[in-house]
């Protein structure tokens, strides 16, 4: 049986497991000194002095909805998420523009993709297990198709493309997706491909800050820069035969194939070569990081914190509160290393109507700019507007982070691969209907789990 992590009836209780797992884990108790600092504004300028008020220090994290229609068009169910975070309070003044600031991301899901998948470079471990399926199952054997200079090259322009047409229908800037496995986060950890885009630490950055500078040129100062960036992959994990909780593939030590980590212990963080390439980063205009790490694929528990995996996933080999700390004492490093850099954070959504406790301390304190929101703002859409009404959260309303979106996601009984994903606990009018479907198709199938894919 799982075992359940979040059981703490008051904030004493979360503050003693903190101290309990020695987790640098600051809390802020006044409701109005919440308030106060998760409504505070927050400046964003360029290097050539625009600037742009975000009405408060809260956002929503870009998440795949998976609920477009064939032809790439945005589908109802896509409004009706956007039209949910604005009527929730995901900007200072409820249902206007004032304070609001969109950014567009651009990414390649690179091995990922649903078809014509492709890599950076032949990973030891992920071309054989590209998912953290059962340890018994056999390994891929088809080969990868490894993207040419060329590929990259071209690449680069399709994305200059894609920022001057955000641009030109209204969004304030584009955000650079680095993270997750997907290929422009792979590319970081190339150590291994030859050429202009692998080997060193330049090289491996070399697209990303092509694509910035590009950018720039082609649109000028008037456009946000951003990134989402990954600063630890950690190792790919696996779910043993006879134990449900994960457990990391072999590896071989030095450890070449991940960003951001020790290669001596490739499970411990190692930010050196994130903090070098986020000061490339803003030397090339970024005014934005996001920070994440982990890759859903292959390690969930460490970009997600869980209490309950995905059906087939395996159960998280860590207290969550560990995963959590992890995240905030990342992006403080980041944060102290670049005071003026707008960073926006992640890993709150575990900590359920207690996240706004945290959040505030880390605001506070000066380790975040922005406190971001993901899978929380999926199942209360509304969680901005009630924290800077009256600065606490419903507890029955808050994510229990129990993987039903990420469910939705993995399901391949779908013209596109994915079903359209939300909270259906906590919106069963928008995706009751839709985990039904889903269920009753895995069934008809014989598969009873919605794992990530398979070898």
């Amino acid at each position: 049986m799982a075992k359940h992590y979040f059981t703490y009836k008051i904030l004493g209780d979360l503050r003693r497991d903190a101290e309990r797992l020695k987790i640098d884990l600051p809390l802020v108790e006044d409701p109005e000194e919440i308030r106060k600092w998760l409504g505070r504004p927050v400046e964003v300028r360029t290097s050539a002095g625009r600037m742009w008020a975000l009405g408060n220090s809260l956002a929503v994290h870009p998440m795949e909805g998976c609920d477009g229609e064939l032809d790439g068009r945005p589908g109802e169910l896509t409004f009706r998420r956007y039209r949910r975070f604005g009527a929730g309070g995901a900007k200072q003044q409820f249902g206007s523009r004032q304070g609001l600031v969109t950014l567009l991301q651009l990414t390649h899901s690179g091995r990922y993709s649903f078809t014509n998948p492709r890599v950076a470079y032949c990973h030891p471990i992920l071309d054989k297990y590209p998912y953290a399926n059962l340890s018994t199952l056999p390994e891929r054997t088809r080969p990868w198709e490894v993207v040419s200079d060329e590929y990259l090259a071209a690449l680069e322009d399709r994305f200059v493309d894609a920022a001057a047409l955000a641009r030109e229908i209204g969004f304030d800037g584009i955000d650079l997706k680095m993270t997750h496995g997907y290929l422009l986060s792979e590319l970081l950890s190339a150590r291994t491909r030859l050429g202009p885009y692998g080997g060193s630490l330049e090289n491996r950055a070399r697209f990303a800050l092509n694509v910035l500078r590009k950018i720039r040129h082609r649109v000028g100062e008037d456009f946000l820069l951003a990134a989402r960036l990954g600063v630890f992959d950690g190792v790919p994990y696996a779910v043993l035969p006879g134990d449900s909780t994960g457990a990391p593939r072999d590896y071989t030590r030095p450890y070449v194939s991940g960003f951001g980590v020790n290669p001596e212990n490739p499970l411990e963080p190692d930010l050196c070569e994130p903090l070098e390439l986020i000061g490339s980063l803003k030397q090339a205009g970024l005014e934005i990081l996001n920070v994440s790490m982990g890759n859903p694929y292959m390690n969930p528990h460490v970009g997600r914190p869980f209490e309950k995996p995905n059906e087939g996933m395996y159960e998280t080999p860590e207290h969550p509160l560990v995963g959590v700390g992890r995240h905030f004492s990342a992006t403080k490093k980041i944060q102290e290393t670049f005071p003026d850099l707008v960073v926006v954070g992640t890993g709150y959504s575990w900590l359920q109507h207690f996240l706004i406790n945290a959040a505030a301390a880390n605001l506070k304190l000066g380790r975040v700019s922005v406190v971001g929101i993901g899978r929380g703002a999926l199942a209360y859409p509304n969680l901005p507007r009630e924290v800077l009404e009256k600065g606490v959260l419903n507890p029955l309303q808050t994510c229990k982070t129990l993987s039903f979106c990420t469910y939705l996601m993995r399901q391949k009984d779908h013209p596109l691969g994915q079903s359209p994903t939300g909270c259906p606990p906590f919106d069963i009018d928008g995706y009751g209907e839709i985990i039904k479907q889903a269920r009753a198709a895995a069934r008809g199938k014989g598969r009873g789990s919605g794992k990530a894919g398979g070898n």
